[in-house]
């Protein structure tokens, strides 16, 4: 009886164990880095085309991950796609000189908003809470690539 007491034990254990490793998985694969969200304040900006970009995809500076898109819309007067951004408080905030590109990590990986802080003067403006990025480069979709050099080589002949 003592033993399958201990078996029961050790298997529960690694059961636990299992679950906890499968979490642990799930939320690395889900892009999820904190439960608690910091002070945040919000950026806008319109392109014309964001590829695959999601809500909660990253924002980044240089590589550093600064914060999430919180939002897409389509803006009804324009039909153009309305990004929102939360950006951490704490990285402080960008002239409104800056600009945001749609990136991708990788040749086929995950795309993300790079944002290119601009330069800073005494006659520059800081962007705050609301404010919208208005230079702005939209997402470069491979098949659209392929697509136009499909195209050139067709047309030498």
């Amino acid at each position: 009886m003592q033993n399958s007491r201990k078996l029961e034990l050790g298997v529960g254990a690694f059961v636990i164990a299992g679950f906890v490793a499968l979490l642990v998985l799930v939320v690395n694969v889900a892009n999820v880095t904190s439960f608690s969200k910091g002070e945040t304040y919000t950026l806008k900006a319109e392109f014309s085309n964001i590829g695959g970009l999601q809500v909660r995809s990253p924002v980044k500076v240089g590589g550093v991950v600064i914060g999430r898109v919180s939002k897409i819309e389509l803006d009804p007067e324009t039909y153009l796609p309305v990004i929102s951004m939360d950006i951490n408080q704490s990285v402080g905030y960008f002239p409104d000189t800056s600009s945001a590109s749609i990136l991708t990590a990788g040749l086929l990986g995950e795309q993300y908003i790079g944002i290119l802080p601009g330069f800073v003067d005494d006659d520059i403006d800081m962007l705050g809470d609301g404010d919208t990025l208005y230079d702005t480069k939209p997402a470069l979709v491979l098949e659209d690539m392929i697509g136009q050099v499909l195209y050139s080589m067709g047309s030498d002949k």
